[in-house]
C-alpha cells in the first residue's frame, strides 16, 4: 500500500448521507455533503475510493470528484466485492452505527481494514440502539468513531460504559471500544464571505434603515425537535423596548417550515411575542436567499435547548460571513463560540431522573421522538435576561459587532474550515492503520483471525453447497447479475 493510502480512507458512498438537494435537506445530509467536498478538495490522497451500491451511484461519486477534485483518480467499489472493500486501509462510514460493516468484515478477518464512523445526532432511539449493536458486534480497538464534539464525546462515554455494565453483568467480559478522538466538523469557509451587494439588495427589499438591526436565525424551523423561538422572541421584544423609538430591531427566519403547523407557530408567535419587532422569513433551500441573509444581517442568533443540536454547523457558517454569534451554552456551542465571537447565554437543565418517565415511554414507543425532545427542552430552562442584555450589547455597539465578526471569520478559518479539518481526520485514519497493522504483526491475533474467516469460508464452500450452485448454474436458475461497478 502506498505510503499516501495510510492516511486516506474509502468513503462508504450513500447518496442519503451526502445529498440534500436530491434526499432532502436536514443537518446529517448538509454536513455529509460538505465533509465529501472538502474530502475531495484537501485530502493529502493519491487516488480517491469510493464504496457504492451500483452504477448509479458510483457515477454520482465520480462526478462530485470531478467537480471538486478533476485530476485525482478514483476507484469505484462494489459493496459486493468484499475482497476489495479494504483497498485504502480504513473504511469511512457515514454514521456512529457501522455495525453492519463490522460484520461484512468478519468472515475475512477482523484486522483486514478498519472502519471509521462519525457522529451526528446521538439522542434519538435509532442511534442510541445503534450503539448497544456498534458494540456487541465484532468491534476492534482499530477501529474509530469519530466524535464531533465534546458533549458528543462525554455522551457516548457514558453510554458505552452501561453497555460494558451489561456486558459484564451478562458475559464476564467487556467489548472493545473504537477509538473516538473529537474532531469538529467543518465547512468551506470561502462560500461564507459576505457580500456588500447581497447586503445591500437584501436590506432594500426589507425596507432597513442603516440603524436598523437585523437579527438572523439559519435553522430548520420546527418548534418541536430542533428549535422553540418563543424565548428568543420574549427577548428581542424586552430588547427593543429597552432600545426604544431610535433604534428598530428586526428578526429573520432562513430555513423551511416542518409543516404548516410549524408556519403558524413561528408567524402568530412571532406577532404577538413581539409586536415592536419585525418579522421576516427567507426560504432555506434557496442558495442565493442564504446568502443574502448571511451578508444582510448583523447578528446571528442560535439559542437552542434541544438534545437533538449536538455540534451547531449555523454558527460556524455565521462565523464565516462574519457575524457575531449568540448562542445558547449548549453542548458543541460550548466548543466553537469562544468569548471574542460572541457571547453563550447560560442554560440549565434538570437531571436526567427528573425525565426518566419520559425516556421510558420515548423507549417503548409510547412517546414519539419530537414530543419526547419537546419535554426535555420544557426541562431546560435559557437565562432570558442574560439573553436580553447580549442582544442590547451587540445592537447599541457596531464596533463590538465589527470586532467579533472579525474574529468569528479567522477562528472559522483557522479551526473549522475543512483545509484544517480533513487533515486531522486524516492524521486519526492513519493511526488507525497503524493500530491494525500492530495487532496483525501479533502471532496469536493473526492465528485468531485466520482460524476465524478459514471456518466461516469453510461454511461457505461446503460440499453440498457447492454441488446445489452446480446445478443451479446449469439449470439457469438461481443467477445473479455481476455488480456493475
Amino acid at each position: 500500500m502506498p505510503t499516501t493510502d495510510l492516511a486516506n480512507a474509502a468513503i462508504w458512498y450513500a447518496e442519503d448521507g451526502y445529498s440534500p438537494t436530491t434526499h432532502g435537506i436536514n443537518g446529517r445530509r448538509v454536513a455529509g455533503a460538505s465533509f465529501l467536498q472538502g474530502f475531495l478538495r484537501h485530502a493529502d490522497a493519491d487516488r480517491f475510493y469510493a464504496i457504492v451500491q451500483n452504477e448509479t451511484s458510483g457515477q454520482a461519486f465520480k462526478q462530485t470528484a470531478a467537480d471538486h477534485a478533476p485530476n485525482t483518480p478514483v476507484e469505484l467499489i462494489n459493496r459486493a466485492n468484499t475482497q476489495r472493500l479494504g483497498a485504502a486501509g480504513v473504511v469511512s462510514f457515514p454514521s456512529p452505527n457501522f455495525a453492519t460493516e463490522l460484520w461484512r468484515r468478519y468472515p475475512l478477518g477482523d484486522a483486514r481494514y478498519s472502519l471509521c464512523g462519525i457522529t451526528h445526532t446521538t439522542a434519538t432511539k435509532a442511534v442510541m440502539n445503534g450503539m448497544f449493536e456498534l458494540c456487541t458486534a465484532p468491534l476492534q480497538p482499530w477501529d474509530g468513531l469519530i466524535c464531533t464534539s465534546r458533549a458528543v464525546h462525554a455522551s457516548m462515554q457514558h453510554q458505552m460504559s452501561l453497555i460494558d455494565d451489561y456486558a459484564r453483568a451478562r458475559f464476564g467480559k467487556a467489548p472493545p471500544r473504537p477509538q473516538m478522538p473529537v474532531i469538529p466538523l467543518g465547512i468551506d469557509c470561502a462560500a461564507f464571505a459576505p457580500s456588500q451587494a447581497a447586503r445591500h439588495t437584501l436590506r432594500a427589499n426589507l425596507g432597513l434603515g442603516p440603524n436598523d438591526v437585523l437579527v438572523l436565525t439559519l435553522s430548520r424551523l420546527a418548534p418541536y425537535g430542533k428549535f422553540d423561538p418563543f424565548p428568543l422572541f420574549l427577548a428581542l421584544q424586552d430588547a427593543q423596548q429597552q432600545l426604544g423609538a431610535g433604534q428598530r430591531l428586526h428578526y429573520m427566519t432562513c430555513g423551511i417550515y416542518l409543516d404548516d403547523h410549524s408556519r403558524e407557530v413561528f408567524e402568530t408567535g412571532a406577532a404577538n411575542l413581539m409586536p415592536d419587532v419585525g418579522y421576516h422569513h427567507l426560504d432555506g433551500s434557496d442558495a442565493t436567499l442564504r446568502h443574502q441573509a448571511l451578508s444582510g444581517a448583523d447578528i446571528f442568533a442560535f439559542p437552542i435547548d434541544n438534545v437533538q443540536e449536538t455540534f451547531g454547523l449555523a454558527p460556524i457558517e455565521a462565523m464565516a460571513a462574519g457575524l457575531p454569534v449568540i448562542v445558547s451554552d449548549w453542548d458543541g456551542m460550548r466548543d466553537t463560540v469562544a468569548p471574542d465571537v460572541g457571547i453563550a447565554v447560560p442554560s440549565r437543565a434538570l437531571s436526567a431522573r427528573h425525565s426518566y418517565g419520559e425516556g421510558v415511554a420515548h423507549a417503548f414507543d409510547s412517546l414519539a421522538y419530537h414530543k419526547y425532545t419537546n419535554t426535555l427542552s420544557a426541562l431546560t430552562e435559557l437565562d432570558l435576561g442574560a439573553l436580553v442584555q447580549a442582544i442590547l450589547a451587540l445592537a447599541r455597539n457596531p464596533d463590538l459587532r465589527q470586532k467579533m465578526g472579525a474574529a468569528g471569520q479567522a477562528r472559522a478559518r483557522s479551526l473549522y474550515d475543512w483545509a484544517a479539518v480533513i487533515p486531522q481526520m486524516q492524521r486519526f485514519w492513519a493511526e488507525l492503520n497503524a493500530r491494525r497493522a500492530k495487532a496483525r504483526a501479533n502471532p496469536a491475533a493473526r492465528i485468531a483471525h485466520r482460524a476465524q474467516s478459514h471456518g466461516v469460508f469453510r461454511r461457505l464452500s461446503h460440499p453440498d453447497l457447492t454441488r446445489r450452485r452446480g446445478r443451479l448454474r446449469g439449470s439457469g436458475r438461481g443467477r445473479q447479475a455481476a455488480p456493475t461497478v
